[in-house]
């Protein structure tokens, strides 16, 4: 367990900041090029490296080349690792809701 949890620790972590998180948005659309990916960010063109770098280490994002272009791709598998870690709270949060819809329909006066 301790390896996936690694790796979640990996994945939150680069999707903590916001410009990783609107790298991944732009992604989620289809595979782009660095310099596309940078094109929105008022930010140099190794700091949106940097940004690539910490998403590839979390395996969030892959690079390959073709020509002198870097092609960016959304990688989801981590993705739903988290989808499956956050699946386990389901219960609390639903049966946390559900008392509280219960409390809140109750009659004050009764």
């Amino acid at each position: 367990m301790a390896m996936a949890t690694d790796q979640l620790s990996k994945t939150f972590a680069a999707l903590a900041d916001p410009t990783r998180r609107a790298i991944l948005a732009q992604l989620s659309e289809g595979e782009a090029t660095v310099s596309q990916l940078a094109a929105p960010f008022d930010m140099s063109m190794p700091s949106v490296s940097k940004h690539l770098k910490v998403l590839e280490r979390a395996g969030l994002v892959s690079k390959n080349a073709n020509g002198p272009a870097r092609w960016c791709r959304l990688e989801t598998e981590p993705l739903r690792d988290i989808h499956a870690w956050a699946e386990i709270y389901r219960a609390f949060w639903d049966g946390g809701l559900s008392k509280l819809a219960t409390h809140l329909q109750e009659d004050p006066n009764g």
